[in-house]
């Protein structure tokens, strides 16, 4: 289908871009990589009178890297994220999720601040976010201010991010130890089933630290306090996973949809935090 009219504005600086949020406001929408947006738009499912393409926005790019604080700009692609040099090493889980999200061509165009600003459950890094305890800069017309990604999601396509704010960059620790990102899905380019991001810090034999976080098992990203401290001061055998594993289902909530019903979901979840859990610890 063809997207209702719409007035088309493309600002040079993030001031210019809140001035027309502020002017608008819920008429008014940020276009990002705008694979989310333009196809409910294209469905009717959306009817936005003013977008906001960010794609001019100065500042808004980028990757940074200085000693062991990592910050990216919300403009940054994806196919960005999988090829930076510095990043593969100082976080390479990022790198191992962005490798799954969709295809190519979506990788080239769609931005890591579009992928976890507009709240889609089924969308791979806001969860990761979670796992590696991302900060999220604001920037609005009454100032910055700064975000944790554990506090961001509130219910599905709902966040803490105001209309007339707009996500300007991603800040987190670099990480050590041992990663995984696991994806279930139904082909190549598809939404997760169920996705796990985990993160192990050891010590000779044992977990000194564990970030379990899901992807679309919930309204919202599951970050799993809990499977975490199942797997803290353990040596991550069968049994230690096995009881992440039901600490980490006890916190989802999925729901039947196309990719199945809940008993099945729940099933393909258990086998990918297993997983992660398994690859994490033989890489910690």
């Amino acid at each position: 289908m063809i997207p209702a009219a719409f007035e088309y504005h493309r600002p040079k600086n993030v001031q210019d871009a809140i001035g027309i949020l502020v002017e608008h406001g819920d008429e008014a929408r940020v276009l990002a990589g705008g694979h989310s947006l333009i196809p409910m738009m294209k469905l009717r499912m959306a009817a936005i009178e003013h977008l906001v393409d960010l794609q001019d926005v100065d500042g808004l790019s980028g990757i940074s890297i200085d000693g062991g604080r990592i910050t990216i700009g919300a403009m940054t692609t994806q196919h960005e994220l999988i090829t930076h040099d510095g990043l593969a090493t100082a976080a390479p889980i990022l790198r191992e999720a962005a490798l799954q999200i969709a295809d190519p061509q979506v990788r080239y165009v769609g931005t890591i601040g579009g992928n976890v600003a507009n709240g889609d459950p089924g969308n791979d890094m806001p969860g990761l976010m979670q796992c590696l305890d991302a900060s999220f800069t604001l920037v609005g017309p009454d100032g910055t201010r700064e975000v944790a990604a554990r506090d961001f999601y509130e219910a599905a396509y709902m966040t803490e991010r105001s209309d007339e704010e707009i996500l300007t960059a991603i800040s987190f620790n670099a990480t050590a130890g041992g990663y995984s990102y696991e994806k279930q899905k139904r082909k190549i380019g598809d939404y997760a089933t169920a996705a796990a991001a985990v993160l192990l810090q050891k010590d000779g034999d044992t977990c000194t630290g564990a970030s379990i976080a899901m992807t679309n098992l919930s309204d919202t990203p599951v970050f799993s306090e809990a499977a975490g401290a199942a797997l803290t001061g353990t040596s991550v055998g069968k049994a230690d996973i096995e009881a992440a594993v039901a600490a980490a289902l006890s916190d989802i909530d999925p729901t039947e949809d196309n990719r199945g019903p809940v008993e099945f979901k729940r099933h393909v979840a258990a086998v990918v935090i297993a997983r992660a859990i398994t690859r994490a610890w033989s890489r910690a």
